[in-house]
């Protein structure tokens, strides 16, 4: 009466099987390591480069051990072994980075610094954690369960947005804008320039002067209040020209909203789970990416702060004070003059591709908005025949070893902008809203800028104002607290379905038991973050589990006051599945409202419990009846005790 087919008994077998395979790796331990990668993302790291690092840290360690005896007293061979002890545990190159493993954290941060130190702007290095996972469940893509921030850390970024950049290049805009209106109204300029955040115009005579003037106070006007403080000097025909306060706020504003937009962006394409990205004060943005395993790559993506700028090359005729020189970026020895006026930047790119031309050699296909196809379309159909060139613009850290006024070495940075071009290509046609850029190093490269085109260019330049590897913020021994409650909260459970249900009490925790080990493999598959409030989450899991068997086996009690054992068996499971299913599909509905409204810690807590909803009720009504079906299917019973 109480069967399951082989079919009904081999799902339950592949679920279990399958869950057990994906929850397997979380047995396994991480390692204290650092990855290493060039700064030029050109460049993929190389045995040299793996050389180099084994050598700095086997220096360091036989530094470290001059004055240990046993070193001193050893011979060469045994030197040599000690020294490769206290370096490192393992080095290897793995894609375009090498890692070094590590034997403890210590050893990690000391090696972390002494590298820097050694190579400052060369490379990047970053702490992580590596996982020990065997490579054949890497292979089916088994890994362990990403911790949160607030239980094994990840990475934090403070990155400070660079208003003052951001001004000036306004400001810059605003001036080759005024110059074109005063040459198409006939205003006499005699000297126009930017200096030290203001904007300087001096006019040729005092009827030029009035009408410069009373164009700026009309512009300066707007919705928002004065957009410009104008320092008048009508003896020497001079006009002063600041942002007021309103602008730069608005400026400082919108820079930050952008670039939080972009950010955010950039992090979905990392394809990172539970990030937080949020302002802090004024210009200043939070990145907190929980569980990366890849933190190189994600300063390296998050952390540039490249953009595009199209423009004309400069002629022979045209101003000194309108044209700058750059260098190539693939041959710094080469270089060509370009005017200062910019067409359209990054920020009109609404689409980027990267890919091959028909050379074979490296290409980025770009799709632009509306408003950049009609200032490309306008640009180029005068100037065909004449050469177009894309600047890549970068700000980049250059690192200093200085020593402070303790006397100690430390590492001082400082930030500058760099350009350089990447493509100078003849117009042979008007261009409109889609083109190609041509001329990069490698294929990583135009990956890297079409990624970046396609999360959008920042607002304005960052620089990362700290930079590091959380540890838990509740602490070491809140973490064992909270992973001791849930274990004496689940041995209680035990004890109780066994004293109270006996048989079916037994058969209730197994199923307890295959529940976590599911809701791990299925966190694990999806690539979830688990935080403290996830953990809350499978502490109500265990409850909502331990909920459904509950209901079911007081309802074959009350099956047993009418019914033979083998009826009420069946009629106890098919009479609570309508209350189970209601209930969990009620809190589910409750679990991905939280979902879709909350953001980090709150996220994981309606991860893990949806998760653990539809665990549950798999474990509860397949596998507890499954289990129930084996110990009294087959067998004519008169009496059951529950």
């Amino acid at each position: 009466m109480n069967k399951f087919s082989i079919y009904q008994y081999l799902l339950i077998l592949i679920v279990l099987v399958v869950g057990s395979i994906y929850a397997l790796p979380n047995l396994y331990q991480t390692q204290p390591s650092i990855q290493v990668a060039y700064t030029d993302s050109a460049k993929s790291a190389d045995q040299a480069l793996l050389n180099e690092l084994e050598n700095i840290l086997k220096k360091n360690a036989e530094d470290d051990m001059q004055n240990d005896p046993s070193y001193i007293d050893a011979d060469e061979a045994t030197k040599e072994i000690m020294v490769k002890e206290n370096a490192y545990d393992e080095i290897f190159l793995r894609e375009n980075k090498i890692v070094i493993k590590f034997s403890d954290v210590e050893t990690q941060l000391s090696s972390k610094t002494i590298l820097q130190k050694n190579l400052l702007d060369k490379v990047i290095i970053a702490l992580f954690l590596e996982p020990s996972t065997p490579s054949w469940l890497k292979k089916i893509g088994a890994n362990p369960v990403k911790l949160g921030l607030d239980l094994s850390g990840g990475v934090h970024f403070l990155l400070e947005v660079d208003i003052d950049t951001l001004q000036n290049d306004r400001l810059e805009g605003l001036l080759d804008s005024y110059r074109k209106s005063f040459r198409d109204e006939k205003i006499k300029v005699d000297n126009s320039y930017v200096k030290d955040f203001a904007l300087y115009f001096k006019f040729s005579d005092k009827s030029s002067y009035n009408k410069a003037l009373k164009k700026y106070t009309e512009e300066s006007q707007s919705i928002s209040g004065l957009q410009y403080v104008i320092t008048e000097r009508p003896s020497a025909n001079e006009i002063k020209l600041e942002y007021s306060d309103i602008a730069l706020r608005e400026i400082r504003d919108y820079a930050v909203t952008q670039n939080l937009y972009t950010l955010r962006k950039r992090v979905n394409e990392l394809g990172v789970s539970e990030p937080i990205v949020q302002r802090q004060g004024k210009d200043r943005i939070v990145i907190e990416l929980p569980g990366v395993q890849d933190p190189t790559a994600a300063k390296k993506i998050i952390g540039k702060t490249a953009n595009l700028e199209w423009r004309l090359e400069a002629t022979s005729r045209t101003s000194p004070l309108r044209k700058e020189e750059f260098n190539f970026k693939e041959n710094e020895f080469r270089s060509a003059f370009l005017e200062k006026a910019v067409i359209i930047t990054g920020d009109v790119v609404s689409g980027a591709q990267s890919g091959v031309d028909e050379n074979n050699q490296p290409q980025v296909s770009i799709d632009l908005n509306l408003d950049g196809g009609r200032a490309m379309q306008k640009a180029t159909s005068g100037n065909i025949g004449r050469r177009l060139g894309v600047l890549f613009v970068e700000q980049k850290t250059k690192s200093e070893l200085v020593t402070n006024s303790q006397g100690e070495s430390v590492i001082e940075q400082t930030t500058y902008i760099e350009k350089n071009i990447i493509s100078l290509a003849t117009v042979q046609a008007v261009l409109g809203t889609r083109f190609r850029i041509t001329g990069l190093s490698s294929q990583t490269e135009a990956s890297e800028l079409a990624l970046l085109l396609r999360a959008g260019a920042l607002a304005a330049p960052m620089k990362f104002v700290e930079e590091r590897t959380v540890g838990p913020s509740l602490g070491k021994e809140n973490v064992e607290l909270g992973m001791k409650s849930i274990v004496i909260g689940f041995a209680l459970v035990v004890l109780f379905m066994t004293f109270y249900y006996r048989v079916f009490g037994i058969v209730a925790n197994i199923s307890l038991i295959w529940n976590l080990i599911l809701i791990t493999g299925v966190m694990s598959l999806l690539g979830a973050s688990l935080t403290l409030p996830g953990m809350a989450g499978i502490v109500l899991t265990v409850g909502m589990a331990v909920d459904a068997n509950v209901l079911i086996f007081s309802r074959i009690r009350e099956e047993l006051k009418d019914k033979d054992p083998q009826t009420a068996i069946r009629d106890g499971f098919a009479r609570a599945f309508v209350t189970i299913f209601d209930a969990n599909v009620t809190t589910l509905i409750a679990a991905l409202i939280l979902y879709l409204i909350g953001t980090g810690p709150v996220k994981g807590f309606a991860i893990t419990l949806s998760v653990g909803i539809v665990t549950s009720m798999f474990t509860a009504i397949m596998c507890t009846r499954g289990m129930v079906n084996l110990v009294y299917g087959n067998r004519n019973i008169r009496t059951l005790k529950i």
